[in-house]
């Protein structure tokens, strides 16, 4: 599948999940939502993946997790926020160049147009 037809299959399924479920529930409740969306238009997805952090050769026993990783190329970042920050951006730009990724999309289910809650980031 190629990233275009992958990320149209992406924002069908958050579509599908606001549109049941609305805005304003907890970003957890979302995830487990959209991950079964996900699952059930054959997609792989990890759910909550470990970002291992590697520093000067070494891993570091801290890691970062990640919402979803779906068919190992896209990063989404879930919000429920009324608001999205500048540093959501930097967070997903940098599980992107840890896991050598292109493609991610931060998806704030606190929008209430959602037109306006899903938002691509490349590096």
């Amino acid at each position: 599948m190629t990233e275009k037809e992958l990320a149209y299959q992406i924002h069908g399924a958050v579509w599908d999940v606001y549109n049941v479920l609305g805005p304003g529930l907890l970003e957890s409740i979302y995830e487990e939502a959209l991950c079964y969306e996900l699952q059930q238009r054959g997609l792989k997805v990890e759910r909550q993946k470990p970002v291992p952090i590697i520093y000067k050769g070494i891993t570091l026993s801290s890691n970062f997790r990640l919402d979803l990783l779906v068919e190992d190329q896209i990063i989404l970042e879930l919000k429920s926020t009324e608001e999205i920050k500048p540093v959501y951006f930097k967070q997903i730009k940098t599980y992107l160049r840890l896991l050598n990724k292109q493609l991610g999309f931060l998806v704030n289910f606190g929008e209430y147009d959602m037109r306006k809650g899903i938002l691509r980031v490349t590096l």
